[in-house]
């Protein structure tokens, strides 16, 4: 198996244990189960236009930076003008914990991104539950029509949807309800990257929706040919989390781009 797929094989059990322990109706108990979403739509066209990432290690990269607690990272992200905060909540393969997001809730007002592995339903009440603001869906990992399916469950549960791609075949999985499509400059299956593969596919989608660039972003001159290829938002983090102080390294980028 690559590595996506033994990611893929650990969260089915991860989740049918969360299952176990935890159902939907005490997820449906957690203190920030009725709050109001923030819309990552609408924080894009303001600020940065950056999702910037907190994040531990991968597993093509290992350990990244395990010195600092989410809330630490995200409350400069804030200050500095990231748009959102994308938050890793798997914790085998990328370190993170459901506990990331809960620290953080309460301290910051701009969305908060759940990226995990989604496969299974329990996980979007679990991610409102969390207080999340937005979801990710990766293509590669699920059929069109569970992205339909999930993509209604989570606005039902006042969640936006970000559909991340990263091959022509998957333009199959984006549907009218999808509020964002992301494209992965990296491959998951083998983890290199190519920016002009992610323009290339971001010309083949419809016109009216917004586009994320995602990962292998690695410095100014990355950021700025994306955006001038037409992308409305930025999810980088690796480059902020390598630095010792992954805030002010953020603080120091929006600075440069403006």
């Amino acid at each position: 198996m690559n590595i996506l797929e033994t990611i893929i094989e650990r969260k089915k059990q991860e989740v049918a244990n969360a299952k176990s322990q935890k159902s939907i109706a005490e997820l449906k108990n957690s203190q920030f189960y009725g709050r109001k979403s923030y819309s990552l739509n609408e924080t894009l066209k303001t600020k940065s236009g950056i999702i910037a990432e907190f994040k531990r290690k991968s597993p093509s990269k290992g350990i990244i930076n395990d010195t600092f607690t989410s809330l630490e990272i995200v409350s400069q992200y804030e200050k500095y003008g990231a748009s959102a905060v994308s938050i890793l909540t798997d914790s085998h393969f990328f370190g993170g914990s459901f506990n990331d997001i809960v620290e953080v809730r309460n301290h910051i007002q701009i969305p908060i991104l759940r990226k995990d592995f989604m496969i299974d339903e329990y996980q979007f009440y679990e991610a409102k539950s969390l207080g999340a603001d937005v979801v990710l869906l990766i293509a590669v990992c699920l059929s069109p029509s569970q992205v339909l399916e999930f993509t209604e469950l989570a606005h039902q549960l006042d969640l936006e949807v970000l559909l991340e791609i990263h091959t022509e075949e998957e333009l199959i999985h984006i549907n009218k309800n999808i509020d964002l499509v992301g494209i992965n400059n990296r491959n998951l299956k083998d983890f290199k990257v190519d920016l002009e593969h992610s323009v290339a596919l971001k010309n083949q989608l419809p016109k009216d929706i917004l586009t994320v660039a995602e990962s292998g972003i690695y410095s100014e001159e990355d950021f700025l040919y994306l955006k001038n290829k037409g992308f409305d938002g930025f999810l980088m983090g690796e480059y902020f989390m390598k630095d010792q102080n992954p805030g002010e390294k953020f603080g120091d980028f929006t600075n440069k781009i403006q």
